[in-house]
This record gives C-alpha cells, sequence and structure tokens, in this order.
C-alpha cells in the first residue's frame, strides 16, 4: 500500500510541476462555457459583425436550462474527449519510449501498482478539472438562462463522469501496447469514436452500452429522475473500465517480462 502512496504522489507532483492542475482545468471550463455564452450573445455578436441584410428575419431558439447544460456536455463529448486523448498519451508510453519505466521497474515495484497509480492520478486531475468547468457552465446557465436545481446538475455530472472513466481506461490499456504516445491518442479516440458508432447502429440491443450515457444523462436533466437504463448504462461502464484496467496490467506485464 506505501508504495501505491508513494507512485500516486510521484504522479500528483509531477502533473503539478508540468502546470496541469492549472491549465488542464482552465481548458474544461471554456469548453463548458463556450457554448452557454456565445448562444446567449448571438445577437450582439451578430450586430457587432455587421449584422444581417436589411430585411433579413432570424429566429432563434429560446432554450431551456436543462438543453443549455447539454451544450456543455457535447463539447465534452467531442474536443473533451480529444483534450483527454492528448492528456493520456504520454502517461506510459512515454515512459516506456524514453527508459523511465524500466528503470522504475528495476526495483521490486508492482505492475498493478504502476499502472493504478498512473490511471487514479489521470482521472483525478481530469475529473476534478471537468467538474470545475462543468460547475462553471453551470453558474453561466442559471445567471443567463434561468434557475437550474443544482442536485440535478449534479447527478447529471456524476453520471457523465463514468463516460471519462471508461475513455480513460481506454487510454491506459493502449499506453501499455505501444511505446508512441502519438499512436496512443489516436487509437483512444478511435476508440470512443467506435463506441459511439457500434451504439448508434446497434442501440435497440446495447441498451446499456456507454454510448446511451450523453442521451440518457439528457433524460435526467430533463424530468430529474434516473431511469433504469441510465443505471445500467453505468453499471457496464464501471465494468469495463475495471475489466480494462486489469487487461492493462496483464498487458504491461507480458510485454515487460516478454
Amino acid at each position: 500500500m506505501m508504495q501505491w502512496v508513494s507512485m500516486f504522489r510521484k504522479e500528483m507532483l509531477e502533473n503539478w510541476r508540468n502546470k496541469k492542475w492549472i491549465w488542464v482545468p482552465i481548458a474544461f471550463i471554456i469548453l463548458a462555457i463556450m457554448d452557454p455564452i456565445s448562444t446567449y450573445y448571438l445577437p450582439q455578436i451578430i450586430e457587432a459583425a455587421g449584422g444581417f441584410p436589411e430585411g433579413t428575419v432570424i429566429e432563434l431558439a429560446e432554450y431551456a436550462p436543462a438543453e443549455v447544460v447539454m451544450m456543455s456536455l457535447s463539447q465534452y463529448s467531442t474536443l473533451g474527449i480529444l483534450l483527454i486523448a492528448f492528456l493520456a498519451m504520454g502517461t506510459i508510453s512515454g515512459e516506456k519510449a524514453s527508459g523511465v519505466s524500466d528503470i522504475i521497474l528495476v526495483k521490486p515495484v508492482s505492475y498493478a501498482n504502476y499502472i493504478t497509480a498512473k490511471w487514479a492520478a489521470l482521472l483525478i486531475l481530469i475529473g476534478f478539472s471537468s467538474a470545475v468547468g462543468l460547475f462553471a457552465g453551470w453558474y453561466y446557465t442559471i445567471i443567463l438562462y434561468g434557475s437550474f436545481a443544482f442536485i440535478t446538475w449534479l447527478k447529471g455530472m456524476l453520471f457523465y463522469s463514468l463516460w471519462f472513466l471508461l475513455i480513460i481506461s481506454i487510454a491506459i490499456v493502449w499506453n501499455t501496447l505501444f511505446s508512441k504516445p502519438g499512436l496512443v491518442a489516436f487509437f483512444t479516440i478511435l476508440s470512443a469514436m467506435l463506441i459511439s458508432l457500434l451504439t448508434q447502429i446497434f442501440g435497440h440491443v446495447l441498451t446499456w452500452s456507454p454510448g446511451h450515457l450523453t442521451t440518457y444523462i439528457q433524460e435526467l436533466l430533463l424530468t430529474d429522475s434516473v431511469s433504469h437504463r441510465l443505471l445500467g448504462t453505468a453499471f457496464t461502464s464501471i465494468a469495463l473500465s475495471v475489466l480494462l484496467i486489469v487487461i492493462s496490467v496483464y498487458c504491461f506485464r507480458r510485454r515487460q517480462n516478454g
């Protein structure tokens, strides 16, 4: 246990030295507030840009607070995934390429401790940053669009975090298989796209697919009720994440000893 704590503290300290605890939350805040603010001030933006030709009539849609919160989540589902992929791509593969992992593992270091400490540090960094970003998005939502229950927002955020949990776990698997960070980022993004694509094609069968999380969370935000489908999808996401970490440890041990 002490070995795991030491490795975890090393990862957290390294993230601090690399200023990730500063710029990653800022990046997630920008992603979360970008759509709510730009949508609200769109008429003023158009006017400042010169406006429409005389006689043009444009009716802008009015959004409910729940729909605005979903705007932030949609940004996370696209640009957020890209950010996670680039954050995670060198977590293990970078150390493998530079030989740092070989130096660390010369000592009696458990492969499971090595993998899970990095996974936990990355999870906390991204979890905290995305939560701060979504909180900023919720704040601007209630300021600009009207009240929206904090508890409902919190439940939506917690369920959505399971999607990031799965993506981070996928990234860790690819880290153990490749020594080139670029390949890790590519296959992490590709995996997320494949999950979404397969869910769209076989969604009627894969009702508990993690790819449904955003859809079910939208229902939660609109109705303030947690459906059994959302609970099932949450269970699937957690189970797959745990399985992926087990696979990561196995693959890393095989490659190091092979």
